[in-house]
């Protein structure tokens, strides 16, 4: 199994994808191929002691930031890492791609370089998210702003494949993301979509509203590409909040620094719980091949992670899982 890096995406690279893909050669074995500047990267892992292991790096000087058009990936920038990247994927030379760079311009490499299954009318973002009763999917999370029913209804069947073929979970309850459980209730977009998938072969069980969401009263949460964005960054800023909350208490004196230790075995487990990095990233749902979106600002262990996702997907074949599923529904 071989995953290509895109060396030079997000915030800290090209150190923190380094060395994220080298705990994953030794945690997954696997092989890697860092798409980037040749000369920087081993500059980098010269300076950081660094030695790459079952690592190709193919060169690309320039780089895609998160501040450049998304279709900058197909022209203006078209040698750069992330570019260079998704066109060793379409040919064939690893089996999935992963990068913490910019998000439309991932969006748009993996649409129209990778392209899309037979079948699939958007791609769309799944990202994994905690609860207080297991994992759950949330997508879209960003590659489609404005949707039509038929869209939503086809992230309802790929959530719902993703989370019964990677997480096994038996028979995925899947709801529409709305401002109240009602069916009547919802923008048109939501009452369409919610007639559609009342007659899907996937569990839908109807809407769900926002604060029912961190409960995990559903398993896949089905939202358009703006709103499902907003909820995934309320969701990590909340987290976070409370967190420094609860450190903050613990924090205040002596008293409190003692009667830390009597619950910190708990509070470990619940930071570990609602930690975004423990899951590195999104998957692009859709696309012919395997296609990670790795949070931009990934350090070594969550783009690890993010490529553990690849890993799942490849061991998995989601690919081939969706498109039967679409061909029964023509």
């Amino acid at each position: 199994m071989k995953i290509i890096a895109d060396a030079f995406g997000g915030d800290n690279a090209p150190l923190e994808i380094i060395k994220g893909s080298m705990l994953a050669v030794d945690e997954y074995n696997i092989d890697i191929i860092l798409v980037g500047d040749k000369e920087k990267i081993n500059k980098c892992c010269a300076d950081n002691n660094i030695t790459l292991k079952r690592t190709e790096i193919v060169n690309a000087k320039d780089v895609i930031t998160m501040h450049d058009n998304a279709r900058s990936v197909l022209k203006e920038k078209a040698e750069s890492s992330m570019a260079v990247g998704f066109r060793l994927l379409n040919e064939g030379k690893g089996d999935a791609f992963v990068s913490a760079g910019n998000t439309g311009a991932v969006t748009v490499g993996a649409t129209l370089i990778t392209k899309r299954i037979k079948g699939v009318k958007r791609p769309a973002i799944a990202s994994v998210m905690p609860s207080a009763k297991k994992p759950i999917l949330l997508m879209d999370c960003g590659a489609n702003a404005e949707c039509r029913a038929e869209f939503l209804y086809q992230f309802g069947l790929m959530g719902s494949l993703y989370m019964k073929n990677i997480l096994k979970y038996d028979n995925p309850k899947v709801a529409l993301a709305n401002n109240g459980e009602e069916e009547s209730k919802g923008t048109p977009l939501i009452k369409e979509a919610y007639a559609l998938m009342k007659d899907a072969p996937y569990n839908f069980i109807g809407n769900i509203e926002g604060r029912q969401i961190p409960f995990g009263d559903a398993d896949v949460v089905v939202a358009d590409g703006f709103t499902g964005n907003l909820i995934l960054k309320t969701y990590e800023g909340v987290a976070k909040v409370l967190m420094n909350s609860i450190k903050a208490v613990f924090m205040k004196n002596a008293v409190s620094k003692l009667s830390y230790l009597g619950v910190k075995s708990g509070i470990d487990d619940m930071k570990k719980q609602f930690d975004y990095k423990e899951y590195g990233g999104a998957v692009l749902l859709g696309v012919k091949k395997p296609v990670i979106k790795a949070h931009g600002s990934a350090d070594a262990r969550t783009f690890k992670n993010a490529i553990k996702q690849a890993v799942w997907f490849l061991e998995n074949s989601l690919t081939d899982e969706i498109e039967n599923a679409l061909s029964e529904e023509i």
